[in-house]
């Protein structure tokens, strides 16, 4: 009976980052996917998911502005009572390593005072959600009162589709400490499809390898193939989105005339801000 006590299991708090350009029904199937897996372990408890989109100065080709992709992902996860949207690292000016995005949450998490944590979660979320949220939002913050030695403090878990995982082997995408750091201190929980290299890639890479404990690799069953590309490709060409993306993103889209061939031009020449940041460290 033990493994049914809660205070056995390690809190999570599932982070996701990335471009949601724009956010799709894909994009939520990670979290309960990750979810899913991580309570089926008997280990974890997940009490929270964030979606932290990237900010403009990150320079992609097509990333429309942040405000509008802020929007729609909190339009995408107004009705979870999970999963919310944190716009810190899109509005910040420079472009950010998502090492930094991580230990900004897990700050936020492990705040001494619990009012501050409080207060930047909450206008993240509608007035009118406020009140659903609030039995949530103090759960972790009282067992981390019980505990001055910060043990209940959530773990940060970054949680990601197998094409980010694969891409630490792009060469000035990724430095290695970040690498490094992330799998070391938090924890990667990777959806790969059934049948995907994800495993060999990891037996490739000797940091993957190093910390592969801390790598929860999620066979995704039900296959999906969704992704921000196509349905800006399938936008461009005037074809239906519908029941790829949640109604009310498909909604604000046709409203707001996001995704056009102008906007998928956007960028187009410029270098992407990790590659760019990068490569002039490796030559210093």
């Amino acid at each position: 009976m033990a493994m049914e006590d809660p205070d056995r299991k390690t809190e999570v708090v599932l982070l996701a980052c990335g471009s949601f350009n724009p956010i799709t029904n894909m994009h939520l199937r990670l979290f309960e996917l990750a979810k899913d897996y991580l309570h089926e372990t008997g280990k974890y408890k997940v009490i929270k998911g964030i979606i932290s989109p990237v900010g403009d100065a990150y320079k992609k080709k097509g990333l429309i502005s942040a405000d509008h992709r802020v929007t729609m992902a909190k339009l995408a996860t107004n009705n979870s009572d999970w999963v919310e949207v944190d716009d810190w690292e899109s509005s910040q000016s420079e472009w950010l390593e998502t090492v930094k995005v991580l230990r900004h949450h897990r700050e936020k998490l492990s705040s001494p005072d619990p009012t501050i944590s409080l207060q930047n979660a909450l206008p993240l979320t509608k007035p009118g959600r406020k009140r659903k949220q609030e039995p949530n939002r103090h759960e972790p913050v009282k067992k981390k009162n019980q505990s001055p030695d910060g043990k209940n403090v959530p773990q940060v878990k970054l949680l990601c589709g197998s094409d980010v995982l694969e891409s630490f082997g792009i060469p000035n995408l990724w430095k290695l400490e970040d690498i490094t750091e992330i799998i070391q201190n938090y924890g990667l929980v990777c959806i790969s499809r059934a049948g995907n290299n994800t495993q060999k890639f990891i037996y490739e890479s000797d940091i993957l390898w190093k910390y592969k404990n801390n790598i929860h690799l999620v066979e995704e069953w039900i296959t999906n193939d969704i992704s921000s590309t196509k349905i800006r490709r399938a936008l461009r060409r005037g074809q239906s989105i519908r029941y790829l993306v949640p109604d009310v993103v498909r909604a604000y889209i046709e409203k707001n005339d996001l995704y056009s061939l102008e906007s998928e031009d956007r960028n187009a020449g410029v270098t992407l801000a990790p590659l760019q940041k990068n490569a002039s460290d490796s030559k210093n």
